[in-house]
């Protein structure tokens, strides 16, 4: 175990007129809802784009814990894909409230800066403003984290497209070396 220091920033939009959408794509990205059949897909796009940052979340999840996870109400997993290639994921909350937290966010690292990322942001916070809650309420805030970790894009993409931080941890963790 190696032991690292990250600082995780919270983000979020309140309304849906502020999302500034990004610049189209160089070739056209379709969004596809998954459903828990779908499992070992979801699980080997995760695992793909979390791994040039160490992820560890869910890498070590049983099928099981999978499966409990995206049973549970209000989750949404969608994969992106370029022509029939997958190409990323966005994974949706639906919380009480009308809160949407995008959970999980990322393209696989082969096109990590071709031109992608601003687009399926863009997408994935449609589908989260758009999202029909298990309650009924609107949605009235999309929300999510990310940590210094990540791609080092992904917080800049996300206050490019008119995310907004509200929370900042400083957190020190074990991960596998």
């Amino acid at each position: 175990m190696v032991l690292v220091e990250e600082t995780v920033t919270y983000l979020e939009m309140t309304s849906a007129d502020q999302l500034v959408p990004g610049r189209p794509p160089p070739a056209p990205l379709t969004m596809e809802r998954l459903d828990p059949a779908s499992l070992p897909l979801l699980r080997s796009t995760y695992d793909r784009i979390g791994a040039p940052h160490r992820w560890v979340g869910r890498s070590a999840w049983s099928d099981a814990q999978w499966s409990a996870w995206l049973s549970r109400p209000g989750m949404q997993p969608w994969i992106a894909r370029v022509d029939g290639e997958v190409a990323g994921m966005v994974e949706l909350e639906l919380q009480s409230g009308g809160d949407v937290e995008i959970v999980v966010f990322g393209l696989v690292p082969e096109l990590v800066g071709r031109g992608f990322g601003s687009h399926l942001l863009t997408l994935g916070t449609r589908l989260a403003w758009g999202a029909e809650h298990p309650d009924k309420a609107p949605t009235r805030r999309v929300w999510l984290h990310t940590s210094s970790r990540d791609h080092p894009n992904a917080r800049p993409n996300y206050e490019r497209r008119g995310f907004r931080a509200f929370r900042t941890e400083h957190r020190r963790r074990d991960i596998p070396g």
